[in-house]
């Protein structure tokens, strides 16, 4: 499961960072509203932690932007603000969750995860599996079958599938690819992306009379169902 953090402080973006990581989650995290916004669009996330105060947009307006553009997935708000009215404002205004700092990374912990596992109920809106025709994603476990088989991936080859199957018949390009899973913002001018994409089709592909991953030539890949 993938997680946004929006923190302006270098300090504690890295801080909740670390820790959600070693919760075994998948974290971006930023540190001004804008880019927030952006991510919130391109990227499927399972939860978003948003500090209030940022440099250029209010967190409260990130939230009701998200929310009127169809973004439901939960946010837990971090604010120094603690007033009882400032807690109230922000859950009628979009938030699920409400933490005023300083607070105790544990408890921040447990209610992240309390928040996923509230989206992940039976009559919840989060699936916790990803299915296109034989392939399956088990988000919990991080696991892959295709044909009842499961797949031996590694987490980053784990990561690059999750993200074909969320943009199913949508082409990827290599610049995508190496923004969202190794979080670069530039070409690097290596083969990373190819060498892990013929990993990964040698993996999910290789038995099968139908190859689901496809090149699109000086583009990048697409993953389709036939």
């Amino acid at each position: 499961m993938r997680v946004l953090i929006v923190e302006d402080e270098d300090e504690i973006r890295g801080f909740v960072a670390r820790a959600l990581e070693e919760a075994g989650l998948v974290v971006d995290a930023v540190a001004c509203g804008e880019e927030a916004l952006a991510r919130a669009l391109d990227t499927v996330y399972s939860l978003f932690v948003v500090d209030l105060t940022l440099p250029d947009v209010d967190g409260l307006e990130i939230i009701e932007r998200w929310r009127a553009r169809g973004v439901d997935a939960p946010v837990l708000i971090l604010s120094a603000r603690r007033s009882i009215a400032d807690r109230v404002r922000g859950l009628e205004r979009g938030g699920d969750d409400y933490m005023p700092k300083p607070f105790a990374i544990a408890e921040l912990v447990a209610r992240v995860r309390a928040l996923l596992r509230r989206g992940q109920s039976p009559g919840g809106e989060r699936p916790t599996r990803l299915q296109v025709a034989d392939l399956e994603l088990d988000l919990v476990k991080h696991q892959a079958r295709r044909g009842g088989q499961v797949l031996d991936l590694t987490p980053r080859e784990f990561q690059i599938l999750e993200l074909l199957v969320r943009n199913v018949d949508r082409v990827l390009t290599r610049t995508m690819l190496l923004e969202q899973i190794w979080k670069m913002r530039f070409d690097p001018g290596t083969n990373v992306v190819d060498v892990h994409i013929h990993r990964l089709r040698g993996k999910v592909d290789r038995g099968f009379a139908n190859p689901m991953i496809h090149t699109v030539r000086a583009v990048g890949y697409v993953l389709r169902p036939d």
